[in-house]
């Protein structure tokens, strides 16, 4: 785990952040989050939760969430909801942590499953945010992912152009046009499975540069001996 502490805060994003995501969850993005979680059970890490969106998604199964997130605003949202969730009969115990993606608060294979969404954009190291959630995996666990990725060779010419000036500093340090899936190769966590998707769909979607995604596992090996 990295020793250094970088400070996170993006007041004015984080509340355009919250906005859009309520704005988009019944148009597809909803839907894209339940698939995303399907199925998890036991110890689910979640790395960038933002305000905790993914948290109501969540099946049955799962007994324990640790939901790190570095945003103070953000982090302070998702304990509000993780604390209406938990009065819940048969919830599972929810952890709101401070933390950064690439020094998860855990230890070795802690995890039965790691979640990113929409986070590998705005690390400032995506393979080394994949590495940390690998070592947080047990063997055999799995991380699921839904991020927006570069688009075809136009679009991506254009989310280049976006990404070396105005688009991270306005939108809280995300680039819109990073190669998720090639991350999650070099992180040691190559994608097994994979959906590619638009949101938001449409005719808007062929002009919102952060509109193509890609969503799926990767599943950490289990050692052979």
């Amino acid at each position: 785990m990295s020793s250094g502490r970088r400070e996170v805060r993006h007041p004015l994003f984080a509340r355009f952040y919250r906005r859009l995501s309520a704005s988009l969850e019944d148009r597809g993005l909803g839907e894209a989050r339940q698939r995303l979680l399907a199925g998890l059970a036991g110890t689910v890490v979640e790395v960038g939760g933002g305000d905790g969106a993914n948290l109501r998604h969540l099946p049955a199964g799962v007994d324990r969430v640790v939901l790190v997130e570095p945003e103070p605003w953000l982090r302070a949202r998702a304990r509000e909801e993780a604390a209406r969730l938990a009065a819940r009969p048969g919830a599972p115990a929810y952890d709101v942590v401070d933390g950064l993606a690439d020094a998860l608060p855990l230890g070795d294979g802690e995890a039965d499953a790691v979640v990113v969404s929409l986070v590998l954009c705005s690390v400032p190291d995506p393979v080394a945010a994949v590495a940390e959630a690998r070592r947080v995996l047990r063997p055999g666990g799995e991380l699921r992912f839904l991020e927006h990725v570069r688009g075809g060779p136009v679009q991506a010419r254009a989310q280049a152009l976006l990404d070396r000036t105005v688009w991270p500093r306005l939108f809280g340090g995300c680039h819109c046009g990073r190669d998720a899936l090639a991350a999650l190769a070099a992180g040691g966590l190559p994608a097994t499975d994979v959906e590619h998707r638009r949101f938001p769909r449409g005719r808007a979607g062929r002009l919102v540069p952060v509109a193509p995604h890609v969503a799926g596992r990767s599943v950490k090996p289990v050692a052979r001996g």
